[in-house]
């Protein structure tokens, strides 16, 4: 086990250099309200592969995949798991591609919600996104926490307020384009260590021959292909992320960070191949786990830190260490910038904000407010896969009418509102962590049905899919499209240059 001391400074000393590298970054490059928010048609191809593999796959990668290995069924889960996780990339070639030729001066989803939809539309689906994303950041501070607290005994509150103080001081101030050019540098980081993390533990424990006889031994099930439970969860997986994806407002702002729609189909390709092979690697070290018999039903969510501390030597335990702060840091800040995107947009849409700096300041208090709720809740140490899993509940029931209004004009408010809630309905009945919550309305308990994730997601995706398709048949007045270059505009005044903060002209300093 590391100690206390040197885990906590290891941690401290990571992020300091990243958030020094993001401060000198963005340094003059943030001129105006859009270059914090947006960093608009700004990034090549290797840029926003890099961000989209960081910003994605934040340290959940570590706590998720294992758990569902060690506890929801095995290599299959695992396989699912990786699928599921590719699958909203590539969906978002397409539709990154729609939003940008319908709101080339967009933001965020929710904008198109407001304009496409209407205020009520708007502000469910803006409580959702919020919530998911919050959950996103509290799991993330959750995950790091419950890391270093098993592999060197930090506290859980020291570590969430270190990472979660260091972390913000860049976000605030660089926005997206501090925390587009960490991620860049963080993949580059990440991608060779849980490579080298895997293969270590795989020869301290013996080769894969010796994991795989110990694993049948324990459990046969863990490396049975057709397992019906890991079956299951992949299968219901691929809805809850992909809901949850088309919700995140990170990924809405590297859909406009994008440089072309070439940088953006080949970006997001590349991401979603890349991220196959990482969550199928974090995720074998749950089955390992299990196999091992090291994994209880209190310690499924830290299998992956079990192995560790198992089978590698403190050396590697620091390597593992930096892994988790860099990954928590590639997602965390992408959280803290979508959540201050969404509430700054929408804040200078009600009231009128036409002093730039203001906003911008603004929009970083929002960002420190954020930080410290996911502290808090990050410290209180719950299971990290419950925790998304409740946020993807929430976004399956929402996110096909809001691609279906992408491409269909005749979809309308109360179609996609009656959509949304009939699947929330739906699921919600179903779901195990949120059961407790329905059962306690009078008469209601005795005719739930058995609790399960699968028809809770399929039900919550399925319902609100045929209540959609129901709903633009009938159809109404066709929307126009058009009114979405017009009714949505940029916070840059027309025409006019964006200064940085030390007065800078922006097309200066832009890369």
């Amino acid at each position: 086990m590391v100690s206390t001391t040197l885990g906590l400074g290891l941690t401290i000393a990571t992020l300091a250099v990243f958030t020094i590298a993001g401060l000198w970054y963005s340094r003059g490059r943030v001129g105006s309200v859009e270059d914090l928010l947006t960093a608009r048609n700004s990034t090549g191809t290797g840029m926003t592969t890099a961000t989209l593999i960081a910003s994605t796959m934040g340290a959940w990668i570590l706590f998720s995949p294992a758990e569902a290995g060690a506890a929801f069924g095995g290599i299959t889960a695992v396989f699912g798991y990786a699928i599921g996780s590719a699958i909203p990339l590539l969906l978002f070639v397409p539709v990154g591609k729609r939003i940008r030729e319908l709101m080339p001066t967009g933001h965020s989803l929710t904008e198109f919600v407001l304009v496409r939809f209407g205020p009520v539309m708007y502000v469910f689906v803006l409580i959702v996104s919020v919530f998911y994303m919050f959950i996103f950041l509290a799991a993330e501070m959750t995950g790091i926490a419950g890391a270093l607290e098993l592999i060197a005994g930090v506290p859980a509150w020291q570590t969430a307020t270190v990472v979660g103080a260091f972390v913000l001081v860049y976000t605030a101030y660089g926005g997206l384009v501090a925390s587009i050019f960490t991620d860049t540098v963080q993949t580059l980081v990440i991608l060779p260590l849980l490579a080298v993390g895997f293969a270590a533990a795989v020869v301290s424990l013996g080769g894969t021959g010796d994991l795989y006889q110990t694993a049948m031994a324990t459990d046969p099930t863990l490396l049975d292909p057709g397992f019906r439970p890991g079956l299951e969860f992949g299968l219901y997986v691929v809805f809850a992320v992909l809901g949850a994806n088309m919700l995140n407002q990170g990924i809405w702002q590297r859909v406009y960070a994008a440089d072309s729609e070439t940088t953006l189909s080949r970006s997001f390709s590349v991401a979603a191949l890349t991220v196959i092979p990482m969550v199928l690697l974090a995720g074998l070290f749950g089955v390992a786990a299990a196999g091992l018999g090291l994994t209880t039903p209190e310690t499924n969510s830290v299998a992956f830190f079990l192995v560790v501390t198992e089978a590698l030597p403190d050396a590697v335990a620091f390597v593992v260490v930096m892994l988790v702060v860099l990954l928590v840091m590639s997602s965390a800040d992408t959280m803290l910038n979508a959540i201050s995107s969404l509430i700054t947009v929408d804040l200078a849409r009600l009231i009128d904000v036409e002093d730039d700096r203001s906003l911008r300041l603004t929009g970083r208090g929002l960002t420190a407010l954020v930080a410290l709720g996911a502290v808090i809740i990050g410290a209180q140490q719950y299971s990290v896969l419950q925790l998304f899993l409740t946020a993807d509940l929430l976004a399956a029931a929402v996110f096909v009418p809001l691609i279906w209004g992408l491409f269909s004009r005749e979809l309308t408010q109360g179609g996609a509102l009656a959509a949304s809630l009939a699947g929330l309905v739906v699921g919600i009945t179903y779901f195990p962590m949120l059961r407790g919550l329905v059962a306690t309305i009078p008469g209601i308990a005795g005719v739930l049905p058995e609790p399960a994730f699968l028809p809770a997601f399929l039900g919550a995706t399925a319902v609100s899919t045929a209540v959609t398709a129901v709903a633009s048949a009938i159809g109404g007045d066709g929307f126009a499209f058009e009114s979405l270059t017009t009714e949505i505009r940029s916070f840059d005044p027309p025409g006019a240059e964006a200064t940085t903060e030390d007065g800078t002209a922006a097309s200066e300093v832009s890369d």
